[in-house]
């Protein structure tokens, strides 16, 4: 009985995709520690943190749902628990929508309503405009729909202080700036995943080397952001010189994909695997 209830908190947890979540929640704390200049109240912070990662999960919940004729077909998307048949669809889809019914709830009440409201907006950009309207018809669906991932910094700033500013817009726009680089990284060694699955991303429509000159661009635009932060005054030199080290880094990484003849794959590897340590590192510089 034990095993079974385990089994099925796992299949639940995993619906979720607790690797993203964590990363979201990463980026909305060092967004909430900026805002208060030091350490939020615990209990706010637990409450914005749980909220944002229960909008997520759920929104996560739902993309599964949606995607569950494609999932069964890409190797890295198999083994999820709808496709394994662990979690029925329909439950998948309640419980996506639970989760983000009680997260908007929560968060308005225990936290404030701005907060909850940009957690929600965050949610339905993903489930609708990213899932549902652009993943499966544009070339540039992880461009606009990858404004959702930007969307904690907002949530955290809002939570840590009820308003918002310059400098939590300039944090969405530094990772809408950085997903097309950090996603078209991964796309380029999954090229035949995303073909299979006739999902039109940027590489099988495009070719390779538009992806790669694309890709260096919105790098550069990444780095100019995470620079236009410094000037809000909210982040101290320290940050300054970690976003030009890392950025200088971050864009030298997507000129050798670029010099990357087409047949191999061995930099874009790298350089998806390093533009996760950019991001991370620079919010966590922020902190500092």
């Amino acid at each position: 009985m034990m095993k079974r209830v385990n089994e099925t908190i796992r299949a639940y947890t995993e619906l979720m995709k607790p690797g993203i979540v964590l990363w979201l929640l990463i980026t909305a704390y060092c967004a909430m520690v900026v805002a208060h200049h030091g350490l939020p109240p615990i209990g706010q912070t637990i409450f914005t943190l749980v909220g944002l990662g229960l909008s997520a999960g759920g929104a996560h919940a739902v993309n599964m749902w949606y995607d569950r004729d494609i999932d069964q077909i890409m190797k890295r998307t198999r083994r999820r628990p709808i496709v394994t048949g662990r979690v029925r669809p329909q439950d998948a889809l309640i419980f996506g929508i639970a989760c983000g019914v009680v997260a908007f709830l929560g968060m308005g009440l225990l936290v404030n309503w701005l907060a909850a409201a940009s957690s929600l907006a965050g949610y339905l950009f993903y489930v609708f405009v990213y899932t549902i309207w652009l993943k499966r018809r544009s070339a540039q669906n992880i461009v606009i729909g990858g404004a959702a991932g930007a969307f904690p910094p907002i949530v955290g700033w809002a939570g840590a202080t009820g308003h918002l500013g310059i400098a939590p817009g300039l944090m969405f726009l530094l990772i809408f700036m950085w997903t097309p680089p950090h996603f078209w990284a991964l796309a380029l060694y999954k090229q035949d995943d995303y073909r299979n699955a006739k999902i039109p991303m940027m590489p099988i429509v495009r070719g390779a080397s538009t992806t790669k000159v694309q890709s260096l661009v919105y790098a550069v635009l990444s780095v100019a952001v995470s620079v236009m932060l410094y000037l809000t005054h909210t982040v101290s030199q320290v940050y300054l010189v970690a976003a030009l080290v890392l950025g200088v880094t971050f864009v030298m990484y997507n000129i050798q994909l670029l010099r990357e003849p087409a047949d191999e794959l061995r930099w874009a590897k790298r350089t998806f695997r390093f533009s996760l340590i950019y991001i991370a590192a620079l919010f966590v510089a922020m902190v500092v």
